[in-house]
C-alpha cells in the first residue's frame, strides 16, 4: 500500500515504515503528524485518485530528527569581467517515519473547529447584507462622523443619495458632498 501526499508543500510517494526527508516542519522531535492532504491511494488493486485530495484519507507519521541537508554551493561568475560570487546553502529538513496510511474515516480535529466556522459563516450571509442595506438608508439622514469612513464607503453613501461626479472626488470633496 502506498500513497501519494502532500507534506509542506511538496508531493511524496510514501508507504509504511518509510523514512523521508521533507521540509523542516514545525513539531518537535518525537511528536506524531498527521497529513490529511492525501492525492492518490494505492491499496493492493484499489487505486483511488482524489480531485484534488481524498476526503477522509490520511497518512501518520513520527519526527524522527531535525537536520540540515547536504550544502549546495551557488557560484555566479561573468567572464572577462572580474565578477565571481560564492554562496553557500543548507536546507532546514526534518526526518520523518511513515507509521500508517488511512483511507478512510480521519479527520484532524483542526478541520472539524473550521467546519462549524464555515457552516455559520454560511448561515450569515444574508443578514450583513439587510444591514449594509439598512445602514446606506439610515447613514445620510443621521449625522455621523464620516471622516472614519472608507473612501468606497462614502462612494457608495454618496451614490446612494445620489451625488454626481463621485469617481473623481477625494475623501474631503466627498465628505463635503454628503454633508450638503
Amino acid at each position: 500500500m502506498y500513497a501519494i501526499v502532500e507534506i509542506a508543500g511538496q508531493q511524496f510517494k510514501v508507504a509504511k515504515d518509510q523514512k523521508v526527508f521533507v521540509h523542516r516542519l514545525p513539531e518537535a522531535e518525537g511528536e506524531k503528524v498527521q497529513f490529511s492532504n492525501v492525492m492518490l491511494l494505492e491499496d493492493g488493486k484499489n487505486i483511488t485518485i482524489g480531485a484534488p485530495a481524498i476526503e477522509g484519507a490520511s497518512v501518520e507519521a513520527k519526527v524522527v530528527k531535525h537536520l540540515k541537508g547536504d550544502k549546495v554551493i551557488v557560484f555566479k561568475k561573468k567572464r572577462r569581467k572580474g565578477y565571481k560570487v560564492k554562496n553557500g546553502h543548507r536546507q532546514y529538513l526534518s526526518e520523518i517515519v511513515i507509521e500508517s496510511i488511512v483511507a478512510s474515516g480521519s479527520k484532524p480535529a483542526a478541520k472539524k473547529a473550521a467546519a462549524p466556522k464555515a457552516e455559520k459563516a454560511a448561515a450569515k450571509p444574508a443578514a450583513p447584507k439587510a444591514e449594509k442595506a439598512a445602514t446606506k438608508k439610515a447613514a445620510p439622514k443621521a449625522s455621523e462622523d464620516l471622516s472614519s469612513k472608507t473612501v468606497a464607503e462614502l462612494k457608495d453613501l454618496a451614490k446612494a443619495k445620489g451625488v454626481e461626479g463621485i469617481s473623481s472626488m477625494k475623501k474631503a470633496d466627498l465628505i463635503a458632498a454628503l454633508s450638503k
